[in-house]
């Protein structure tokens, strides 16, 4: 049951499918633009690239996880595979986020991190969305996305390796939010890179 129908960009993303996979499209293009950067002038496309991965787990362990869970039939399963691999991605993150750009092992580890994180997503993509949109109306998965945006916008802007669960997310993600937010302000303020 495939929902094809013929509306602008901007009302297909009213779909969370269609954001989440419109997401995935941009963190592809993130790890590329980090590649790409000189080595001295990968601090700040890194960073983004670290808030946006950040910022869109969460928002998927908060919203989409949960009604997978209780809406797909098998969704417990889906979802557990999910979360090995975010979990095993935050990690990843969390550790090159502390080394920096400028670290002789960083692009290594940010290829290890690429191929983590793409793999991850054809398998959201695959097992979860296809399944979701299978079986939930477009009203449901209109009202995901208005949730999705909603996490997004009060999402911590770093990784935290452990918070994988919408429970945990709601208990230690405001405060997370908080202080990644109030982080990367100072940050900012200072000019300080990474």
């Amino acid at each position: 049951m495939t929902d094809v129908h013929p509306v602008p960009e901007l009302m297909k993303e009213g779909d969370v499918i269609d954001l989440l996979v419109h997401q995935h499209a941009v963190i592809r293009d993130m790890f590329e633009e980090v590649e790409r950067a000189a080595p001295g002038e990968r601090h700040e496309p890194f960073r983004r690239l670290v808030r946006m991965l950040a910022v869109h787990e969460t928002a998927e362990e908060e919203i989409v996880h949960p009604y997978t869970r209780l809406r797909v039939d098998g969704g417990g399963e889906i979802v557990a595979d999910r979360l090995k691999e975010e979990h095993e991605a935050k990690r990843m993150l969390a550790m090159l986020d502390d080394l920096g750009p400028d670290h002789s092992e960083f692009m290594p580890g940010l290829n290890r991190l690429r191929t983590a994180v793409l793999a991850h997503a054809r398998a959201e993509e695959r097992y979860e969305f296809t399944r979701l949109r299978a079986e939930t109306t477009t009203a449901e998965r209109r009202a995901m996305a208005l949730g999705v945006r909603a996490a997004l916008a009060m999402a911590p802007t770093r990784p935290h390796p452990g918070v994988e669960s919408m429970t945990r997310n709601l208990l230690f993600g405001p405060p997370a939010a908080i202080v990644d937010r109030a982080r990367d302000l100072i940050r900012q303020a200072l000019g300080r890179k990474g």
